[in-house]
Parts: structure tokens; C-alpha cells; sequence
């Protein structure tokens, strides 16, 4: 025994260390990859040994292997024996060894799970925390699914450090094994509360990490986490709960409120940036949601712009960029707030860092208005001349179009100015973004028919002066620059619009004149083909005899120009150049016939308007049935081994080689031009180019200021050709610059339209300014400075997009989060505690309309019991406030984890503070009059009002038991808050919809209508839409999407619910809506997924309008006399009582019994609408078992919407 101890301990002595190691890598600087090698051998037999230690030292050195890029996976089950070690220096060795090899997918993993166990329940902490820590980084489906218990007992420990450790590990259990959040969810939630900050703060983390993906399920969280942020110090604790309230409140409006005012103190105290940044953008998410309720908080924004100021101004780049990014969110919803920062945001374009001048860029974007564009964008580019970098000068062209083409060009007054800016920047060197300027071009000349003739006549001197586009390549050769894409829109424009253009001829002269071949093919294409609008134009004008020489002139031209580009290795070009050829050949032979009317022919090739096309209009598109678009259209040829010959021969299909035809490439009119592919040249050039360099050796010889070679130079063939050779075929290098090298004209196109504007401003201040002494004159100006302004509107933008034939309404968008995201499946509600097998139905809380609560309604001694109804009212809150506290006493609940509670308390406290300060005010006035005549005449009034008051409370006994003796026959009244049902919508074999009409409190232009959906078939439903076709009067509020359906996020499985709040707004509230609607839905069918449609008909009501307001029989009888009720319908029904009719019409239309007859033929009942009209029924049994039923109302279309809904109903 004491031989074997020995051995193993001098073993240990001999044995190579991680620090040997370590040197011996650094000492092998030449021979590091075999050193390597040779001590992995070693390594793999110290492994091989009984003795732990040497294993420990042996998984220690292979840790460091690790990290400098080898793969130690083979030494997995040797990794894990160190893990068992009883010492805890191998059982760190081990762990940390297990942190940086094992993965999800490590197979020996599976060998870990009792050890793992049987560490985290040692005594030694230290044993725990370092199982804790190397589980974190290997855990797996398997391991959290059978570790979840251990460690939901670990966050119970008596240890804060092992608790700290345990919560952390959680968020990895979570993420691996979903179902284990609803059970330990408790637990966690009270580590928020624990007594070491510790323990608190890596909670926090946790709940906040969970929530930033689905922040609706941690709702009922916030009285908590308000409570941590109202008495925590730790900033970084804060900047989380902060961060979680910034997505809370969009979810629950209420919460803004309690908000406001501990963030806008935090705001005022906090010296930390971090925070201070956090809480703007929380406040600013508070102010932003509309739905909040509260006032214009304009306090709060100041002091967010203020502080952001502040930011911007710091010269810590990263603050800069922080306040830049905040103030962007505030300009959304505020943006007079930040327009009065126009001077700074203007100061950051001139940064040296390029990611604040584009954050300052995007800022520009919101704060444009009619009157400041042409500023903002001439500042714009005067600093696009001076700034450096290709790629930012594209961002500034970029957002000069965004600015000027928000809205559908909303801030553009005048459009001849754009243009001008436009053509400006399409002038501009060192730019890349041509196609956006054309397409803008293209875009202004179709939706502004008023600046069609201006855009034309620019285009035209576009086209005339093409050749300033033209560069020289490295090779020397002519080609276009990036901003060519300028003359397709030119082309486009003059050609679709050519009964604008003055001179025509010249037009098409300029294009033909112009190195065509040399643009990129689908500008070549745009050419020929406008080519052939022009011709049309000429010929359709041309009416006297030289006119129609002269077209017939431009006839030959033009056959004669497109002849060469049949032979284009472009196919579009190729295409349209045969085409337009054969066209003018048709057009020349019915000329020279005189048969026909060509004109006109030629014409309607290019009649009809073009309209702009919405956007996602090819994806609108249904796919049709049957098609397949990644079938083949023809079956591919088979592979063969041989190689075709390259021979060419095949590119003579389209155009002919440089060895059968001269190259057609070059330009118009003697203007050669290089062509890349061409090499053989001709033996007579060669010649030429040869005496060339004869006579210049023999002039470079006989110079005396020309400096020679060296002889050994002059000796060497090579080094005198060298020296001899022509300049011309020195290459010409073309240099790279970011900033172009030729200065922009001072005087742009562009800058004459701003002096104007400048001048019209300059000379109405002038007006105001002279107006000031007289005060008639003055509004004789103002009105006539009115008038000018509304005389100086920008012409109409056609804004009208065109969808194609059998688009649909809305296209599927994915959230964005990809499928194999893990919180996906963290997404639940963590309130239910039911665990039921079946998706959970998504309940909505709804405000029932004005009902009576259920209690006996007594006639107080007011006229219409209204004061006796507030006092009945405030018993039973009282009393039902009373038996809360009570059951919440005897059952332990902390009211304040309720959040309904806890929001709705500050509304309390906020009103009884109210009154305290109220009565506190009249205490002090009362005590302040102490003037002995103010008593006197205070006596006077008080005896005055006592008698006005006995007389008063003697006549309403008078009429309170006139009231007792007509309603005597009437028993009490008992009415109870009736649940709305639910009405069937649609019942399909699939798919059970139903909906329900709710009005929504304090708005009579709004209603919610609740839907809900059952999957009564044992297939998935998912992927649905809900669409509704708005009318004249009544719409569903979509959002952002106007003209598209809602996309529902639920999957319903088998026998499942769901319920889904809908919004819809009202115009008129007083007739019924009758709505038609669609769901779209996705199901599995036979053959895979299929597409189902469902049609409804949606009815809303104006009874949802009505309620139920105390009247007595004097006041009802008072109203029918009266000539307010005008209007007049009438409904018989058969088959129903006159008792069945009333309970149904007071339950579902909240209609009051008034009276009734003693024989109980007859009843009177009322109701009032929300805009005021009043509603009155009478109800009569006839004698052959039919109902009368007669309305009367102060609003014609009130009377007969409600009078359909009764017929309906006892239909």
C-alpha cells in the first residue's frame, strides 16, 4: 500500500504541468504542431492511469489544447471521471474542462445526470456553485427535464449563493424544457422579493430576459417590479425593470400613469447616462401608446428633449448617437418638440463619425414642413458636395428623395423645384444611385399630370447633353457611369410624353446622336422603343407637305440606326430593335401604297394611360390552381460526358462574331469607340502604328532636352522599346476619389426657385411689418396674404395605386422571429393553473353596458330618483369593498398582487385627495369672513334657502306618492346584469364562429365585437384572416394595414376556442349595420394543406347604443305630448306573450318597464340613446293572439332600426 502511494506521488512529480506545458509551446516556436502532438501522446497515457491526480492534470492541460483550437471530444468519459472526483480542486478542473468540450449533442452526457445530482445536493456550497456553473453551459432537453426538480429545490436554499446560482440556471432550463416554467414560475417570482440583492437582481434578470420575447404573459408582475423601482439603488437592476415596463405598456394603458411620475423623478435625480437613457425611452413608449387616456404630458417631453440635448451635445461619440436614436422615437408623436433643435441636428451632419451624420439624417426626415424643404434640402446638398465617402453621399441622394417624397409629395409645393433638384442630382459626380433618381423621375411625371410639360422639357436637355455621363475606363475605353440610369427615365418621360415636346425631332436626333452602345442593354431597349413613340408623335403632327418629308426622312434614319442593333448580344435590345425595324417597314410600304390610315395604326401601339402600381402587387397575387412553379416547363436534356467544341458557332444565333461581320459596337458619326473583346487588330493598322513609332524614336533621338537612358539601357531591345514607346498606349488609370475632383457649379438649377420663395417670405414680412400701425390695414392684409396662400396649392399627386385582377386583400408576413427560436415555446400563460391538454380559450375582459346592478330599485324623494339611485350604489360598493378586505383577510392574499387592483387604486386615492383639498379650501374661505356685514348677509341667505328648501321637499312627497298610486298595480323590480349572448356567425363542418356586440364605455362612435372561434375538426387550423368590407358608415379598425384583412396569430387544434376582440367604428349609431366578411384559414387536407374560405354576415345593432334610464308615468306621459316625438314605425309579431316580449325586450335591448295596464293587455316601456334621443314603446295584445308593438322617437332612423331588430327577434 505504502509502495503504491509512493509510486503515485513520484509519478505526480515526473509528470508534466500545465505550466510546463505551457512553456514548452512557447520554447517550440518552430516545431509547435509536432511538440503538440507529442504531448497529446503523453496526455492520452497520463489518462490512461488509476491515479485521479495525474487524470486532473492530464483534463487541465487538454483545456488549454481547447482553447488554442484542438478538439478534445475524444477524452469525454475521461472528463467526466474527473467531474465524480470527492476533491474539489479536480472537481473544478473537471467541470471547467466539461464547459468548453460538451455541447447539446454530446453522447456521454447522458453518463452525467446522478452525478450531477449528487453534486448539487452536496453540503459544500462550493461543490454546488461549480455544478451550477458548468451545467449552464451543456444543459440539454434531457438534463433540464430530469434536473428541473433538483434545482427548483436548490432556490429554496439557505444559501444565498447557491440560490443566486440556481435562479440564473433557470432561464437555460426554460429555453431547453418549456414545461418546466408554469411550475417553478412561483418560485421565482418570489426570488423578487428575497432579502439578498443578489439573489434579487439575478431574478430580476431572469423575469426580464423571459418577458422581453412575451412580455403579455408577465403582466400581472408589475406591482412588483413597480415596487422594485421605486425603492432599488442598483442602476443596472433598474435599467432592467424599466426596460420590462417599456414593453409592458402597450399591453396595459393604465400602467403609463403610475409611470409618469417616480420615471420623470428618476429623470431629474439620476446622474447614471445608462438610466437616464432608459427611462426617456420608457417615458417616451408611455406618451407614445394612444390608448394611454391621459393628457398632453408636454412637461414630460421638455424635459425628455432637454436631457437629450444634453446627450447630443456630450462629445462621447456613443452618447451622442444614444440621444440622436432617442430623439428620432420623440419626433413620431412630438415633433414641434424637436423641430426647435433644428440647429443641433443640422451641426451633427458635419461629424466625423458617419453613423451620427446618418442618425441626424433620419431625424431631418421628420422634421421637413412646407415651409422648410427647399431649406433642409438645399443645406442637404450643399453638404453633399463637401462630404467624403461614396457610400455616405448615396445615403445623403437617399434621403433627399425620402424627405421630398413622403406622404405622396405632401410637403412639395411646388414640383418644378423637385425636378430641378432632381436633375441637379443626377449631375452630381462620385454618385451611385441613378436608378432611384429615374425612378423618382418616372414616379413624378405619372402621379403629377401638371408637370408633365416642365419634366419633359428637362429631359429633353438631359438627353442632349448624355455625354457628360460618359467616363474613361482604366483601359481607355468610353463607358457611362452609374448615374446613366437618369437617361431611361429621360427616354421614358419624352417618348410616354411626347405630345409635350416642342421640338421632337431634335429629341430623337439627340438619342440617335448619342453613344448608345455603350449604356447597359435594358437603357438600349428603353431607347429603341421610345425611339418609335417619337417617330409617332412626328407622324401623327406632320400635316403639311414638308412635314411629311421630313418624316419620311426620319423614316430612313431610323431603319438605318436599328439595323445594327438586330445584331446585339443583348436580347432584350435585339428583340425590340427587330421589332421596331419591321414596324417602320410595314409603316414605309403603306405609306408608299397610300393604303390604310398607318397613322392612326401606329398610334394605338401606344395608347391608353399608365397609373402607378400598388406596392406587393406581384405578391397579391393568388397562385392559380394546378400551377406549379417548380415543375419543368420541358424536361431537360440529358448530361453528356463530351464537351461541345468551342467553336463560337452557337453565338452566331444571336449575333454575329467579329470574324464574320465588322462590329457594330462603336458610335454614330466617326466616333469609335474600344471595345474590351476585340484583340486582332487589322495589318494596316498595325503599319501605321508602327511608322508612328518610328518617326517619334527618330524625333526622342534628335531632341536635346529629352532625357535618354543609361547605355546599358539603350543597349537592352526590351528597356529601349520601353523608353520609346508611344504615349497613347500608356495606359490611362482611372483614380478611385471620394470627393470628384471638378467643382460643382456654384449656381445649381434648383437654387432660383429657393431665391423666390426667399423673396416672396422676405416681402410678406415686409407687408406685416407696415401693416402694424394701422389696425384696419392690417387685417386687410392678412386676408389678402390668406388668399394668396390658398392660391398657391400644389397640383394634384394621383395617389390611387392598381391592384391586379384577383388580388387578394392581405398577404401572409411572418413575425419575423424564425421557427427554431426557443422562446416560441416559452409563450405561455403562466395565470392558468390548470395545465389543461388543449390550447387554453383567450378570454377578454369586457365592460358590460349600463345595467342595474341586483337590487331592489326604490322611488326616493328625489323627482326621478337619481340622487337615490348614487346612494344605493355607494352602500353596495361599500359594502362589497368591505367583504374583499374581509376574505382577503381570512385567505392571506396581498390585494396588491391583484393588478386590477393595484391600477385602479391611485384613481381612488387621487379622488379623495381631491375632496380633502377641496373641503380644506371652503373651511378656509368660511373662516376668512369675519367682516361683521358679510355675517349679516350670510344670516339672510342661509334663512332664505331653509325656506326654499321646506317648500321643495313638500312638493316631491307630493309627487312621490302620485308616483306609488299609478305604479301601485307594479311590484318591485328586481334587474339583474344580463351576459350579452353569443349570436352564430358561421357553422361550418370545420369551424364554429360566433360574436357578440358590446358598446364601449364613453365612445358612441366605437364598438368591440368579440369572435369566437371553435375548431370542432380534428385537424390543425392555423394561418387565418378575418376580413370585413367596410360601408359608408362603419368600418374595422385594422391599424396600420387600412385596406387589408387582420392576420390572427392563434393555432386552433382540435376542439379548441379561442375568443378575439375586434374594433369597428360607427359614423352613425342610430341604424343597423349589416356587414359582409370572410376568414381565411389554412387546414390539413387529403393531399396537404389547403386553403378554406368562410362568408358571414355581421350585424351591428343600434340597440347596442341604448340604456335603460328611471322615469316616472307624469314624465313619460310629459314626452309623449310633447312634439319631440316625431317620428313614427310599427311592428305586428305573432306567436309571443306581451310578458315574453317585455322580459325579452328589457334583457336585450335595455328598455325600463314604465307602466302597465291592470288587465295586462298593454305596457309602455323607455329608453334613451347615447347621443340623447329619446325611445318609447307601447306593446299590445290583440284579440287574435297577435302583438302590436308601436314606436316613437325624436330620430326617424333610431325608431326603425329598433323596430327591425324586434321584428327580427320574435320573428
Amino acid at each position: 500500500m505504502a509502495l503504491t502511494k509512493l509510486k503515485g506521488n513520484l509519478e505526480r512529480i515526473l509528470d508534466k504541468n500545465l505550466a510546463d506545458l505551457v512553456r514548452g509551446i512557447r520554447n517550440n516556436k518552430e516545431n509547435e504542431v509536432k511538440y503538440i502532438a507529442q504531448c497529446i501522446e503523453e496526455i492520452k497515457a497520463e489518462l490512461k492511469q488509476e491515479n485521479i491526480a495525474v487524470k486532473a492534470n492530464a483534463v487541465a492541460k487538454l483545456s488549454y489544447l481547447q482553447m488554442i483550437g484542438y478538439d478534445i471530444s475524444w477524452a469525454g468519459f475521461n472528463i467526466i471521471e474527473v467531474m465524480s472526483s470527492n476533491k474539489f480542486t479536480f472537481k473544478r478542473i473537471g467541470y471547467l474542462a466539461a464547459s468548453q468540450s460538451f455541447h447539446q449533442d454530446t453522447e456521454v452526457l447522458m453518463l452525467t445526470t446522478n452525478m450531477i445530482r449528487k453534486d448539487l445536493s452536496s453540503q459544500n456550497q462550493y461543490d454546488a456553485g461549480v455544478t451550477l456553473s458548468g451545467l449552464a453551459c451543456f444543459i440539454n432537453q434531457d438534463l433540464a427535464r430530469d434536473l428541473a426538480n433538483d434545482l427548483m429545490t436548490l432556490l429554496s436554499s439557505t444559501k444565498p449563493y447557491i440560490r443566486k446560482k440556481a435562479v440564473l440556471l433557470m432561464y437555460k432550463v426554460f429555453l431547453s424544457f418549456p414545461d418546466a416554467l408554469r411550475p417553478a414560475f412561483p418560485r421565482l417570482k418570489e426570488k423578487l422579493e428575497d432579502p439578498d440583492p443578489g439573489v434579487q437582481s439575478a431574478a430580476v434578470n431572469v423575469i426580464c430576459e423571459l418577458a422581453r420575447k412575451n412580455p403579455k404573459n408577465y403582466l400581472s408582475l408589475a406591482p412588483i417590479f413597480f415596487k422594485l423601482m421605486t425603492s432599488s439603488t442598483n442602476n443596472w437592476m433598474l435599467i432592467k425593470i424599466i426596460k420590462l415596463f417599456g414593453a409592458l405598456t402597450p399591453l396595459e394603458p393604465r400602467l403609463g400613469k403610475k409611470l409618469i411620475e417616480p420615471l420623470t423623478n428618476l429623470i431629474h435625480s439620476t446622474s447614471a447616462m445608462s438610466l437616464l437613457y432608459e427611462c426617456i425611452n420608457t417615458v417616451i413608449a408611455v406618451l407614445i401608446s394612444i390608448s394611454t387616456g391621459m393628457p398632453s404630458h408636454s412637461a414630460s417631453i421638455q424635459l425628455c428633449v432637454q436631457k437629450l440635448r444634453i446627450l447630443i451635445e456630450d462629445s462621447d461619440q456613443n452618447l451622442k448617437y444614444l440621444g440622436l436614436l432617442a430623439m428620432s422615437k420623440i419626433l413620431k408623436t412630438h415633433p414641434k418638440s424637436v423641430q426647435a433643435h433644428k440647429d443641433l441636428i443640422l451641426l451633427c451632419l458635419d461629424d466625423k463619425d458617419e453613423s451620427i451624420r446618418l442618425r441626424a439624417l433620419d431625424l431631418l426626415y421628420g422634421m421637413v414642413s412646407k415651409k422648410n424643404l427647399m431649406e433642409i434640402v438645399k443645406k442637404l446638398m450643399v453638404h453633399m458636395d463637401r462630404a467624403e465617402g461614396t457610400q455616405y453621399r448615396d445615403e445623403l441622394l437617399s434621403k433627399i428623395i425620402e424627405i421630398c417624397s413622403q406622404d405622396n409629395y405632401h410637403f412639395i409645393t411646388n414640383f418644378e423645384w423637385y425636378i430641378s433638384v432632381l436633375v441637379d442630382l443626377s449631375r452630381m459626380e462620385g454618385l451611385r444611385q441613378g436608378h432611384v433618381v429615374a425612378s423618382q423621375l418616372m414616379d413624378v411625371a405619372i402621379r403629377v399630370p401638371a408637370i408633365r410639360p416642365f419634366s419633359v422639357e428637362q429631359m429633353a436637355l438631359l438627353l442632349e447633353t448624355s455625354s457628360g455621363f460618359a467616363v474613361r475606363g482604366i483601359t481607355g475605353q468610353v463607358a457611362f457611369s452609374s448615374m446613366c440610369e437618369v437617361l431611361y427615365a429621360a427616354a421614358w418621360i419624352c417618348g410616354e410624353f411626347a405630345s409635350h415636346l416642342k421640338e421632337p425631332e431634335a429629341v430623337l436626333e439627340c438619342i440617335l446622336k448619342s453613344k448608345v452602345t455603350v449604356l447597359p442593354g435594358h437603357i438600349q431597349a428603353v431607347f429603341i422603343h421610345n425611339l418609335m413613340k417619337l417617330y409617332a408623335h412626328i407622324l401623327h403632327k406632320s400635316s403639311t407637305p414638308d412635314e411629311k418629308e421630313r418624316a419620311q426622312l426620319t423614316l430612313f434614319v431610323l431603319q438605318e440606326r436599328l439595323t445594327p442593333f438586330m445584331q446585339s448580344a443583348d436580347l432584350e435590345v435585339q428583340e425590340r430593335a427587330s421589332t421596331a425595324v419591321h414596324v417602320l417597314k410595314v409603316i414605309s410600304k403603306l405609306q408608299d401604297a397610300s393604303e390604310g390610315d398607318a397613322v392612326n395604326e401606329l398610334m394605338q401601339l401606344f395608347q391608353g394611360e399608365l397609373n402607378p402600381v400598388a406596392p406587393k402587387a406581384q405578391r397579391k397575387v393568388p397562385l392559380p390552381e394546378g400551377l406549379d412553379l417548380d415543375a419543368w416547363i420541358n424536361e431537360p436534356e440529358p448530361e453528356s460526358d463530351e464537351e461541345p467544341k468551342a467553336d463560337g458557332g452557337s453565338l452566331d444565333i444571336f449575333y454575329k462574331s467579329s470574324t464574320s461581320a465588322p462590329d457594330f459596337r462603336d458610335g454614330y458619326q466617326g466616333e469609335g469607340v474600344y471595345d474590351e473583346t476585340e484583340h486582332v487588330q487589322s495589318d494596316d493598322i498595325r503599319q501605321r502604328q508602327q511608322v508612328r513609332r518610328d518617326a517619334l524614336r527618330v524625333e526622342q533621338a534628335n531632341n536635346p532636352h529629352y532625357l535618354k537612358g543609361s547605355s546599358q539601357a539603350r543597349r537592352s531591345p526590351s528597356s529601349s522599346s520601353q523608353l520609346l514607346s508611344p504615349t497613347e498606349e500608356i495606359p490611362v488609370m482611372s483614380i478611385n476619389l471620394s470627393v470628384p475632383l471638378q467643382v460643382s457649379a456654384s449656381k445649381k438649377l434648383s437654387d432660383k426657385y429657393l431665391e423666390l420663395e426667399r423673396s416672396k417670405e422676405a416681402s410678406s414680412d415686409s407687408k406685416k411689418h407696415r401693416s402694424k400701425r394701422d389696425k384696419k390695414k392690417k387685417k386687410k392684409k392678412d386676408t389678402s396674404d390668406e388668399e394668396e396662400v390658398v392660391e398657391n396649392v400644389a397640383p394634384q399627386v394621383i395617389s390611387t395605386m392598381e391592384l391586379p385582377e384577383g388580388a387578394r386583400l392581405s398577404d401572409s408576413e411572418d413575425d419575423g422571429r424564425p421557427q427554431t427560436d426557443p422562446h416560441r415555446a416559452l409563450n405561455i400563460d403562466l395565470e392558468d393553473h390548470s395545465y389543461p391538454k388543449e390550447k387554453p380559450v383567450v378570454r377578454v375582459t369586457l365592460e358590460p353596458a349600463a345595467t342595474t346592478p341586483p337590487a331592489k330599485i326604490k322611488i326616493s324623494k328625489s323627482r326621478n330618483g337619481v340622487e337615490g339611485l348614487k346612494e344605493e350604489k355607494a352602500k353596495r360598493k361599500k359594502t362589497k369593498q368591505e367583504k374583499e378586505d374581509k376574505v382577503a383577510k381570512t385567505k392571506g392574499v396581498n390585494l396588491n398582487d391583484d393588478l386590477d387592483f393595484w391600477l385602479s387604486a391611485s384613481n381612488g386615492n387621487e379622488g379623495k385627495e381631491k375632496k380633502v383639498v377641496t373641503k380644506g379650501e371652503t373651511t378656509i374661505d368660511e373662516t376668512a369672513m369675519s367682516d361683521s356685514k358679510k355675517t349679516v348677509k350670510k344670516k339672510k341667505e342661509t334663512k332664505e334657502k331653509k325656506e326654499k328648501k321646506v317648500k321643495k321637499e313638500k312638493k316631491e312627497k307630493k309627487n312621490t306618492k302620485d308616483c306609488d298610486d299609478q305604479n301601485n298595480h307594479l311590484s318591485e323590480i328586481t334587474t339583474a346584469p344580463v351576459a350579452i349572448a353569443w349570436k352564430s356567425l358561421v357553422d361550418d363542418k370545420r369551424l364554429i364562429m360566433k360574436y357578440r356586440v358590446v358598446a364601449v364605455p364613453h365612445d358612441e362612435h366605437q364598438v368591440l365585437v368579440p369572435v369566437q372561434l371553435h375548431n370542432r375538426s380534428s385537424k390543425l387550423i392555423h394561418s387565418m384572416i378575418f376580413n370585413v368590407i367596410d360601408s359608408s358608415n362603419a368600418r374595422l379598425c385594422r391599424g396600420q394595414h387600412e385596406q387589408d384583412g387582420v392576420e390572427l396569430p392563434h393555432k386552433l387544434t382540435s376542439q379548441s376556442r379561442v375568443e378575439i376582440p375586434f374594433a369597428f367604428a360607427v359614423a352613425d349609431n342610430t341604424i343597423l349595420h349589416q356587414l359582409r366578411g370572410v376568414l381565411t384559414y389554412m387546414t390539413q387536407g387529403e393531399n396537404g394543406s389547403v386553403s378554406e374560405k368562410l362568408d358571414f354576415k355581421l350585424q351591428i345593432p343600434s340597440s347596442v347604443f341604448l340604456s335603460s334610464e328611471p322615469i316616472s308615468g307624469d314624465q313619460f306621459a310629459e314626452l309623449l305630448a310633447s312634439q319631440e316625438l316625431l317620428s313614427k314605425d310599427k311592428a305586428v309579431c305573432e306567436g309571443i306573450a306581451l310578458s315574453q316580449a317585455i322580459d325579452r325586450v328589457s334583457r336585450e335591448l335595455s328598455m325600463r318597464l314604465v307602466e302597465m295596464d291592470s288587465s295586462g293587455a298593454s305596457a309602455s316601456l323607455y329608453c334613451r340613446h347615447s347621443t340623447g334621443h329619446h325611445l318609447c314603446i307601447l306593446m299590445k295584445s290583440q284579440a287574435d293572439g297577435r302583438l302590436s308593438i308601436y314606436g316613437k322617437s325624436s330620430n326617424p332612423s333610431l325608431v326603425s332600426s329598433v323596430m327591425e331588430e324586434m321584428r327580427q327577434m320574435f320573428a
